[in-house]
């Protein structure tokens, strides 16, 4: 089924919702450090959300799969060889070179804002630097290659392309999303994929470019938390997310943080 594009007044709702998260983003950079734990990255956020900005934590007690226990938190921290949905915790305390990922989710007026960034704890090696530095490429690639008329699978095509023109992986367990009135919504965005390919992209289409590229083999795992995901061979990972709107002449990033100043 074609998915449902959003209306103008719907659209500018989701503006509200990614100017939102992308500003937790730009809050927590300075607190990102050597010694600090994720527990304590995450209350920042937290605070910052509920209480400055006046929204909901859209992960906090979330759960989509039937036996998945809830997230107990309000952000995914991942870091070095953890993928995605790293949940954070006091016993998690940051070393001079992790690199770290962020991914926040605020609910605004009903209405959600996914985003995620790479951190540096101290100065990073010379590989963890580059596969981050790859992978937002990666992610503007992807954005790049978002107008109407153009397919799903040309944003992954060229995510993949350039993911692996470096020597790296693209995980291909975990994808983009539609979203909007719901976190998760129709349609999946791969960031992997062939060019002309996937649903045809129309205005008003919300969804979420995400891709999680590895330093190593994409084959990764769960670990019995039933959320946490790891490289299978402990190599790093990296990821970006933005939300992106289709419009009449090619695509508005949502969630765009002030620092990305050349991005539409």
């Amino acid at each position: 089924m074609p998915t449902t594009p959003k209306t103008p007044e719907e659209i500018e709702k989701m503006r509200v919702a990614g100017r939102l998260a992308a500003s937790v983003l730009e809050m927590i950079g300075e607190h990102v450090r050597p010694g600090v734990t994720t527990e304590e990255l995450d209350r920042l956020c937290h605070d910052y959300i509920v209480n400055d900005i006046d929204c909901i934590p859209a992960p906090l007690n979330y759960s989509n799969a039937p036996g998945q226990p809830p997230f107990p938190k309000s952000i995914c921290t991942s870091v070095n060889h953890v993928v995605c949905h790293g949940i954070p915790t006091p016993k998690k305390r940051l070393k001079k070179g992790d690199v770290i990922n962020i991914d926040v989710t605020v609910i605004k007026d009903g209405w959600h804002g996914d985003t995620s960034k790479m951190f540096f704890a101290g100065k990073p090696g010379v590989l963890a630097e580059r596969l981050v530095r790859v992978t937002q490429e990666c992610l503007y690639r992807g954005i790049e290659a978002v107008r109407p008329g153009a397919h799903l699978g040309d944003i992954g095509a060229a995510i993949q392309a350039h993911a692996q023109a470096h020597r790296f992986s693209v995980v291909r367990e975990f994808c983009g999303h539609g979203i909007g009135r719901t976190f998760h919504d129709a349609p999946q965005v791969l960031h992997y994929g062939t060019r002309g390919s996937g649903e045809v992209l129309r205005p008003g289409m919300t969804f979420t470019i995400e891709p999680m590229i590895n330093a190593g083999r994409r084959h990764v795992r769960m670990l019995p938390d039933y959320w946490t995901v790891v490289t299978k061979d402990h190599k790093l990972s990296a990821q970006w997310e933005h939300t992106i709107l289709v419009t009449p002449t090619g695509s508005e990033v949502l969630t765009r943080r002030a620092e990305e100043s050349t991005l539409n």
